[in-house]
Formats: C-alpha cells, structure tokens, sequence
C-alpha cells in the first residue's frame, strides 16, 4: 500500500484551452481548475489562455512555457474523429508539438486532449463516466513539475513526491 505523502503548494501554472468543441472542453478547464485548487493552488496564480482550436495549443503553449512565468502548462482541447483523417493529424501535430515543448524548454506540458470516435466519448471523459480528463491533466502537470522540483533541489526518498532507487542519491544516479 503506498503511503500518503505530502505535496508542496502549487506554483502558478497556465491552461491553454480550445474553443472548439466548447461543450467539452469547457468542462474539462472546469475540471483542471478544480484539480488545482483541490491541490491548495490559489486560483488567482492560474493563466487561462483561449485558442481557436486544438492545432493552435502548441504555439501558446510554448509562449506560456518559455515565458519562464508558469510551473506548468496544462492544454486542454477535444478532437473528434470525423469522416476523414484530419483528426490524427492534428492529434499528432499536438501530440508531437507538446512534448517538444516540455523537451525545449523543461517546463511540465500536459497533454489533455481528448482523441474519441464520437461526441458521446468526449463528453463521457470531460465529466461523465469516464472522469475528467482535465482534472486529470493538471493533476500530471503539477506532479511531472513536483518531480522537477525535487530533482532539483536533490532530495531523498523520504521526501514528497519523488522516489529514487534505495541508498542513492539523484547525485549517485547521475554519475
């Protein structure tokens, strides 16, 4: 059973957020901001950054992230399978453009973007049945930016939010 740990406060953090498929993705922003201030995050410290659609994502995305303002940067968006293959890719344009984004600039970038078949899916994981995606993005987000923290900083394994092999240190693992 893993035990409880503490977690630090979370710093400010950005959602870049699609307009498109408002339906959805509205309620998944609703989700990620809950997520954050369940967390203890003041609302205030969140950025929340409209864009037209789920393409536009990464370019505001690397703006939050490179503006060195933002612990993490959580985007939200919904792509919906339609009659041709335009929707895999754009998800993997976002997909591929988020994790370079991370890799650049070593800021955490969630990718919550929801990839269904139908409306149905979508709304399914934006709060339905499925849970919310967008509470489930911010709450990798912030743990991805606790576990740069803690690298940072060199702690132990006694220590919230990160866990090293027995006896070493991140030091010891880096040489």
């Amino acid at each position: 059973m893993a035990e409880s740990r503490e977690r630090r406060k979370p710093g400010p953090c950005a959602i870049v957020v699609s307009r498109y498929n408002t339906s959805v993705t509205g309620v998944m922003l609703e989700g990620a901001i809950g997520a954050y201030v369940a967390r203890g995050g003041d609302e205030s410290k969140l950025a929340v950054l409209e864009v037209p659609g789920a393409y536009e994502l990464t370019a505001v995305a690397a703006a939050a992230a490179g503006s060195e303002m933002y612990d993490a940067v959580v985007c939200l968006g919904c792509i919906i399978k339609g009659e041709t293959e335009h929707d895999r890719h754009i998800a993997g344009a976002v997909a591929h453009g988020l994790t370079e984004i991370t890799l650049a600039t070593g800021v955490p970038v969630a990718f919550g973007v929801l990839t269904t078949n139908t409306n149905e899916q979508a709304l399914a994981r934006a709060g339905g049945d499925k849970g919310n995606k967008g509470g489930e993005a911010m709450d990798a987000a912030l743990d991805a930016a606790d576990a740069i923290v803690a690298l940072a900083q060199g702690y132990q394994n006694d220590e919230p939010g990160v866990r090293f092999t027995p006896g070493l240190t991140p030091k010891d693992k880096l040489s």
